[in-house]
């Protein structure tokens, strides 16, 4: 399945080798943008068009018995077991591979024609699993080609996810439009766990600043709070030490150039919540709060931007 990888665009991204999230995170110029979301594809995939796709690649019949079965498979719910008639197996290891293959074909492919035949500027596409950016130079594109793009899932089976699929304005010129027509800021979208900015940096050049989506931050607190009081009376070492792998671990993803400040929010709270988890074990000599400081300052790393910004990177990856 390795040569099937490779077969398919380089604007897709998501279980694939050397096609993380953390590569994905670029800046970007466009003016009109479209951010999608089709309906979870594992669920809604049309398994004969799958099979189809598949054999187009793939000859040999083991493999090709193989993935049908796989997709026959059935789900188990509470005990009881269900054929599907639509969609692959979730939580399979497979199930990533085959909604690429799915989309390589009925979103990928055409999006290039599409691009080619009908748009007037230029358009950046970038697709991780089933999330899709798409950077459109003229409105008129963007809206083509959301109108097309609904049709064209449709044909598959496939539909846009209502609450998560829309077109904003964003881009280098964004801002100033909007501000001509008296409008507010341009609007944000959020993708691979970043709220996404339109702004500009300290010498009022347009860059795209990204954010920790607050969602996902207080999602994240709260399950380090709930396993600080599972881990309430264990040695504060062994506490300190598991709290540094992960606040490490959150660094070395969301510590991007611009997101300081709510990598020092995500570290402060944290704290917080180890000082109440301490404070409960004990009714007699409650800890002091600059006890727990210098617990936090001697275990938990301090916020520090791990990556580069989108513009050095490049250079890095494609010298002149």
């Amino acid at each position: 399945m390795r040569r099937s990888d490779c077969r398919l665009t380089s604007a897709t991204w998501g279980a694939r080798c050397g096609k993380s999230a953390r590569r994905v995170l670029r800046g970007g110029t466009g003016t009109s943008g479209l951010t999608a979301r089709p309906v979870p594809t594992h669920h809604n995939l049309d398994k004969s068009w799958l099979v189809q796709f598949v054999e187009h690649r793939v000859a040999d019949p083991r493999i090709l018995r193989l993935i049908q079965k796989w997709l026959n498979a059935g789900v188990m719910e509470e005990g009881e077991w269900s054929n599907t008639k639509t969609g692959s197996p979730q939580g399979s290891v497979i199930s990533p591979l085959l909604a690429n293959i799915y989309l390589h074909y009925a979103f990928d492919l055409w999006v290039n024609v599409w691009r080619k035949k009908w748009a007037r500027g230029e358009v950046v596409v970038i697709r991780y699993a089933d999330d899709v950016i798409l950077g459109f130079q003229h409105q008129m594109d963007a809206d083509r080609f959301l109108e097309n793009l609904r049709e064209r899932l449709g044909m598959f089976g496939l539909e846009l996810h209502p609450d998560k699929s829309r077109r904003i304005e964003f881009g280098r010129f964004a801002e100033q439009n909007r501000k001509r027509r008296g409008e507010g800021k341009p609007d944000t979208f959020d993708f691979l766990g970043f709220t996404h900015i339109s702004g500009k940096n300290r010498l009022g050049r347009f860059t795209v600043r990204r954010k920790t989506i607050r969602k996902r931050m207080g999602a994240k607190l709260r399950e380090i709070k709930q396993q600080l009081r599972e881990r309430m009376h264990d040695p504060v070492r062994q506490t300190g030490q598991w709290l540094k792998s992960v606040v490490q671990g959150h660094f070395n993803y969301y510590a991007v150039p611009g997101n300081l400040d709510s990598l020092g929010i995500f570290r402060d709270r944290l704290i917080g919540h180890w000082w109440r988890t301490l404070r409960r074990r004990s009714q007699k000599r409650p800890i002091s709060w600059e006890r727990t400081l210098a617990l936090a300052n001697r275990w938990l790393p301090q916020p520090r931007v791990l990556h580069p910004y989108p513009a050095v990177r490049f250079a890095a990856s494609h010298p002149r």
